[in-house]
């Protein structure tokens, strides 16, 4: 081999080392950059674990600073801020036996409301929630101590079958969420329900789960569009119930009037055009609603409800003209007293119209007899 070959040789040996060292070096850079990308995706997400935490942190403390405690009960109460929903670190304050949560925006009940064991009442009236979530009897129906339901000012548009299995429900408030109309008719179910407000909202009638509620003492339909009660608001049925003595059979029956308990009932602003003759079958009735309505008579029969302290039948358009002979407040009567006054003058004026009735009715029997 020549100086000139030897030359080459050394060249293209040279030129292959450069390529070598130049890869390696790449590849040694590549391999760097990639760590630092790893290291700075795992910083990152470090950092957001971290921010997620504390927040957590900040929200529970928040939470915490609302509990009251009240008559041995731990309260919830959160009004006039925002919270368009409530964090999941809320389940570690699970011992919390009621929720005030008012005019703060909440746009749903969260899921884990299931897990909240002890809860008694759950208040959250004046809000943005479209719907109760199953999950409030889901789960082995863990909210199976909850008394009292409050949704007033929502955007309800249906009530859940579930709903029916809170069996210590006793106060259930669906007011003004104006496109609710029906319930379910397992809705009857509701044994120990007692006060039900569904005023201010959509319904056409008197829903039959409602007045097959055996316990039911208060109830507003007022504000909806009724047209009519049921003629058979007073009839008789057969109430099955489980029986725990070994030797009988596993259901019990019993007869109750249905809506038999009901003291206090608000029919103020429908549609309603007439009153069902039975009505004055309902012997519980201390106070009734009916202003503000399309009734053109009142039921003879009614004259009979002894037990009746307040009717309103005010702003209708009865066919009698009848008024009551004007009488002067005494100037010693205190405001109670005063009250107790105008609602027996409401009484009053109801026994009246139904005497004049009667005697118009009389008369024009007298005239028919009288040409024959």
């Amino acid at each position: 081999m020549n100086y000139r070959d030897t030359e080459v040789v050394m060249t293209v040996a040279a030129c292959g080392s450069v390529r070598s060292i130049k890869a390696l070096w790449e590849t040694r850079i590549k391999r760097r950059e990639e760590e630092q990308s790893r290291r700075s995706l795992r910083g990152g997400a470090m950092v957001r674990l971290s921010l997620g935490v504390w927040e957590d942190r900040a929200a529970l403390a928040r939470l915490k600073d609302k509990l009251q405690m009240e008559d041995g009960c731990l309260i919830l109460r959160i009004e006039h801020e925002e919270w368009k929903s409530l964090p999941s670190c809320l389940i570690q304050l699970r011992e919390v036996q009621e929720w005030q949560i008012h005019r703060a925006g909440l746009q749903k009940i969260p899921p884990f409301i299931s897990s909240f064991q002890s809860l008694l009442v759950l208040d959250l009236s004046r809000n943005g929630i479209s719907e109760i979530p199953k999950q409030i009897v889901l789960f082995s129906g863990k909210l199976t101590r909850l008394r009292e339901l409050m949704l007033n000012y929502n955007r309800i548009q249906f009530v859940p079958v579930e709903l029916s299995y809170c069996e210590s429900l006793e106060k259930l408030e669906l007011a003004m969420n104006r496109v609710l109309s029906c319930l379910p008719d397992q809705f009857r179910n509701l044994n120990r329900l007692q006060h039900l407000d569904l005023s201010m909202n959509d319904f056409t009638c008197l829903p039959d789960s409602v007045v097959g509620l055996p316990a039911l003492e208060w109830l507003d339909m007022g504000g909806n569009r009724l047209q009519h009660l049921p003629e058979d608001i007073h009839r008789l049925v057969l109430l099955s119930e489980p029986c725990t003595h070994p030797q009988l059979a596993s259901q019990q029956h019993r007869c109750v009037l249905r809506m038999g308990k009901l003291h206090t009932f608000w029919l103020q602003r429908n549609e309603l055009q007439k009153l069902p003759e039975n009505i004055s079958r309902m012997s519980g009735l201390d106070t009734l609603v009916l202003s503000s309505n399309r009734l053109k008579d009142i039921p003879p029969l009614m004259e009979d409800m002894s037990q009746l302290r307040f009717v309103n039948f005010r702003d209708n358009p009865l066919t009698l003209d009848v008024t009551l002979p004007s009488r002067k407040m005494e100037a010693n009567m205190d405001e109670e007293d005063q009250e107790d006054d105008r609602e027996m003058y409401g009484r009053e004026f109801m026994k009246l119209y139904i005497r004049e009735a009667r005697t118009r009715a009389y008369t024009v029997l007298d005239m028919h007899r009288t040409s024959r």
